[in-house]
């Protein structure tokens, strides 16, 4: 299989094997009118397989959402087909309407104009919380 280099755009690697779809719909590349190119099952001597998506142009890209997905997940910058910059992500410390409340009492299921925003509240289990109703968000 042949994937071509891309001269300018980003490259997401290091995607735990399996959650390429999910990002690809979260950040909605569908949406692009440039080349998506989706790498699944990658084998990788780190982390045995991951995969990749490479996007053959720039887009406006929410670090926070892919951090909140997949920690683990490197951003790429290429411009004139070289590696401009590298970015390791992080659990951002703050997500807004990534995840919804599921709780049926928290005033986001009445007032459908509040932005959905959850804090992390234990980094080691990586476990977010409304900050209206402090319910905990469901496990991805």
């Amino acid at each position: 299989m042949i994937i071509d280099e891309i001269t300018n755009g980003i490259v997401l690697d290091h995607i735990s094997a399996g959650m390429c779809m999910e990002i690809y719909r979260i950040l909605h590349l569908e949406r692009l009118e440039c080349s998506v190119a989706i790498i699944k099952n990658v084998s990788s001597r780190k982390m045995g397989k991951k995969d990749i998506i490479k996007v053959a142009d720039m887009f406006d890209l929410d670090l926070d959402v892919l951090g909140y997905i997949d920690p683990n997940i490197t951003v790429n910058i290429i411009k004139d087909g070289k590696l401009f910059e590298k970015r390791k992500l992080a659990l951002p410390d703050e997500v807004r309407n990534v995840i919804a409340c599921k709780n049926p009492r928290c005033i986001t299921s009445t007032e459908q104009e509040l932005p959905q925003i959850f804090r992390l509240t234990d980094r080691e289990n990586r476990i977010y919380r409304c900050v209206y109703c402090e319910s905990r968000a469901k496990d991805k």
